[in-house]
């Protein structure tokens, strides 16, 4: 069974270039996709010259990635508002888009509306570690939580780790500056009882130092904490990778050692960049929303499609809605 997916087109740093070069990847990668780029027709290739699994729908305006969520209001002809609409119309099986995040947020609260039991959407992210990942939210789209949010982002994340990791009973750990239960603010430390007391897999706190460690399936915390750690991640990262170049290629013996060792440096490079990830699925909405890096090019769009694909085929909003059900709907 095909899966159709609208991506937002004109969102994103590199829009439209990135998101249509990495739409035509996906798409001949997997003829079974089926790709709508949703965006200003002048500014995106004629339909003939795209693969027949790729197909343009018209939406005459763009929401900018610093522009006013307010906005949305007036445009209810951006990409981000079209390419959602047809989700909840039943034209598409999911959005993608990396543009403002806000945007996006917005258009699927509004269009597919919170899943009962949810108060708030938040985003998570595939976290990398020594095991692979762990699933990792919110990273953004709530800077504080309350003490009963942490325990429905800690419900989603199950949901994501289950389909994203393939994980039956995921561990749940609660990220604060220090393992006892009495640890952190006084939010933190109810939301621990919460969690203890709440049948899920919990297995404690969970210190920053040991995120890329594997050893919890997924790690809850609230927005503006997770973003921050997601971002210094990223940066060290970078700063890692490019030392280790400027080291390595210092004198001649170091060039040599550094031929000995670059299978295992691909590797650790690979597991470090966020792009072969894909995207960030926004979690206690209705529909399948993915959101992706502003900077975002072709190899992350091709990711976020296929793992959108993943998603779909996995059952992964029934089974949001199935489990919020079971927790928070009397």
């Amino acid at each position: 069974m095909s899966v159709r997916i609208a991506i937002d087109a004109m969102g994103g740093d590199l829009a439209p270039k990135a998101l249509v070069e990495g739409a035509i990847k996906a798409a001949t990668a997997d003829q079974e996709v089926q790709i709508i780029l949703v965006g200003q027709p002048d500014k995106l290739p004629q339909e003939q010259a795209l693969p027949a699994n790729v197909t343009v729908e018209e939406a005459a305006t763009v929401m900018a990635m610093d522009e006013s969520v307010e906005n949305l209001r007036k445009k209810r002809d951006s990409s981000i508002w079209v390419a959602t609409k047809m989700v909840k119309e039943g034209r598409a099986d999911a959005v993608i888009s990396a543009g403002s995040t806000g945007a996006q947020m917005a258009s699927a609260l509004l269009l597919l509306g919170r899943i009962p039991g949810i108060t708030r959407p938040g985003i998570c992210t595939i976290f990398p570690s020594l095991k692979g990942g762990s699933i990792l939210l919110d990273i953004g789209a709530n800077l504080e939580l309350d003490v009963e949010q942490y325990l429905q982002f800690a419900v989603l994340g199950q949901v994501a780790a289950q389909a994203l990791l393939q994980v039956e009973n995921p561990t749940i750990a609660l990220l604060n500056n220090g393992t006892e239960e009495h640890k952190g603010t006084d939010k933190l430390v109810e939301a621990h009882q919460l969690l203890k007391k709440s049948g899920l897999n919990f297995v404690g706190n969970f210190e920053a130092r040991d995120l890329m460690s594997g050893n919890v399936d997924v790690i809850v915390t609230d927005g503006f904490t997770g973003n921050a750690v997601l971002k210094t991640s990223e940066g060290l990262a970078k700063t890692f990778v490019g030392v280790l170049k400027q080291e390595l290629s210092a004198t001649p013996v170091r060039r040599f050692g550094a031929a000995l060792v670059m299978p295992g440096l691909k590797k650790l490079k690979q597991m470090l960049d966020y792009k072969k990830v894909g995207g960030a699925p926004l979690l206690g909405v209705g529909g399948l929303s993915v959101v992706c890096h502003g900077s975002s090019d072709a190899v992350t769009i091709e990711a976020a499609v296929k793992q959108t694909v993943n998603l779909h085929k996995s059952d992964f909003i029934p089974a949001m809605k199935e489990r919020a059900a079971s927790f928070f709907v009397k």
